[in-house]
């Protein structure tokens, strides 16, 4: 008869636990849910679109909204009429006090968790302001949690308005070499958009597009009217214009086609965009 020695009855308690797992049978028994393999028996099936017909509108906080009357009212207007026709959802970005903000807490060393708690606080205020101005239109402020009501609100005449920053808060992470959240508001517009399966989605800036360099300090920067997401970050530009996670991400879209990007200063380009038409830049998901 074959003894085990300590360090094998180690092993085999190791291999063979000594209480079993409870089960309930299901396709994904047993799985550690990260095998790349696990959910190849889903593959192809048709994800539920809670809002097809929606058009996602980035109301930029630095390229926008920080320009005051002048330039927020004719876009309130503009979006306003658009939502007549169309079924909309505006996100809004944080803008100047945002960074100002983001300057403080990395002078003070805070980790990136704390200066995405702290720099979301701005894209709320503007969302709440937008949503007042938007008013005369039935606009209303929301939160994240809320966009699964989206339906029943654009059913009843609502025009939602909601901060764009993502709800990572404090378990979010550093970037590649910074602390500044990854995850910032055009990545929020673009999931919102995704998640409840809208048409489109539109990032209002105060640029006409994309270019091959920063247009406000090169003169010689050319438009890009149309580009992937894959190529435009393989380009490696010292200032994209958007926010690198956004494209990354968009690489894996399920119901996106593309996000434009246009000029919100303006009038016309955003309902172009929500028509159809070539406007700006087009951001394609690949």
């Amino acid at each position: 008869m074959t003894m085990l020695n300590t360090s094998d009855a180690k092993i085999s308690n190791a291999i063979a636990p000594e209480y079993e797992r409870f089960e309930q049978t299901n396709r994904l028994q047993g799985e550690t849910l990260v095998r790349r393999g696990t959910v190849d028996i889903y593959k192809n099936r048709p994800q539920v679109r809670l809002t097809p017909h929606l058009h996602v509108i980035k109301i930029g906080g630095h390229g926008v909204i920080d320009y005051g009357s002048k330039i927020v009212h004719p876009v309130v207007e503009e979006v306003g009429e658009l939502s007549l026709k169309h079924q909309i959802l505006v996100v809004t970005g944080g803008g100047v006090r945002t960074r100002h903000v983001l300057d403080i807490g990395l002078d003070l060393g805070m980790p990136t968790g704390v200066l995405a708690e702290l720099s979301s606080k701005t894209s709320d205020q503007n969302a709440t302001m937008l949503a007042i101005l938007l008013a005369k239109w039935h606009g209303e402020k929301i939160i994240s949690d809320e966009l699964l009501d989206l339906p029943k609100k654009l059913h009843i005449g609502v025009l939602p308005v909601m901060p764009g920053t993502p709800p990572y808060g404090l378990l979010e992470y550093s970037g590649k070499g910074h602390e500044i959240p990854v995850h910032r508001t055009d990545t929020g517009a673009f999931l919102a958009a995704e998640v409840v399966g809208a048409q489109n989605c539109i990032l209002g800036k105060n640029v006409d597009g994309i270019y091959t360099k920063n247009p406000t300090k090169y003169p010689d920067a050319e438009l890009i009217p149309e580009i992937s997401a894959s190529e435009l970050l393989a380009m490696d530009a010292e200032d994209l214009g958007v926010e690198p996670k956004m494209l990354e991400l968009m690489m894996h879209a399920q119901h996106l086609k593309a996000v434009y990007v246009v000029n919100a200063h303006k009038p016309g380009r955003i309902t172009s965009a929500v028509e159809g038409k070539p406007v700006g830049t087009i951001i394609w998901c690949r």
